[in-house]
């Protein structure tokens, strides 16, 4: 497990690290985004889409659970489970999602699903400062989120 705190100060420059984060997004990865409402999870996601030139741009999945974003090379997943327990969970055909390889998963408020997902995974953080200020803790669990996790930093050495 390895740790990284990235700070941004303005929705841009949180839509700009998410634009890098999907530069090297390769499909078969799973993300989790915590913070409290507001932090910038959801924006996190639509910096990943737009980087990816997905169709359309994502909304607040809360009241849908799910919602899917594909283009020919990626499905992109975004799921809000903020009102669920784990048992409310097991229809979302999480195993189909784990069988794509081009599936993208970024799950807001994970916790009901945690255990059914594979261990490999990246946890982002999202922590309110002041104004549009955000400290974004990022944390993975197991070699390929680590890879990521040590590539973005890179990316945001060179570019913020």
């Amino acid at each position: 497990m390895k740790k990284s705190i990235i700070q941004t100060s303005s929705r841009e420059q949180t839509l700009a690290l998410a634009g890098l984060f999907a530069g090297i997004l390769q499909g078969g990865e799973i993300v989790f985004l915590r913070g409290p409402i507001g932090a910038g999870k959801t924006v996190f996601v639509k910096g990943i889409a737009a980087a990816l030139h997905l169709k359309s741009s994502p909304t607040s999945a809360s009241f849908s659970l799910m919602k899917e974003y594909k283009n020919k090379k990626y499905r992109l997943f975004h799921i809000d489970l903020f009102r669920l327990e784990e048992g409310e969970v097991f229809n979302l055909g999480f195993e189909e999602m784990l069988e794509d390889e081009q599936a993208i998963i970024l799950a807001e408020w994970p916790d009901p699903i945690g255990r059914m997902l594979p261990q490999d995974r990246l946890e982002i953080h999202f922590k309110l400062k002041q104004g549009d200020e955000r400290e974004i803790e990022l944390t993975s669990h197991g070699k390929i989120s680590e890879r990521l996790l040590e590539k973005l930093c890179n990316l945001v050495k060179k570019s913020f």
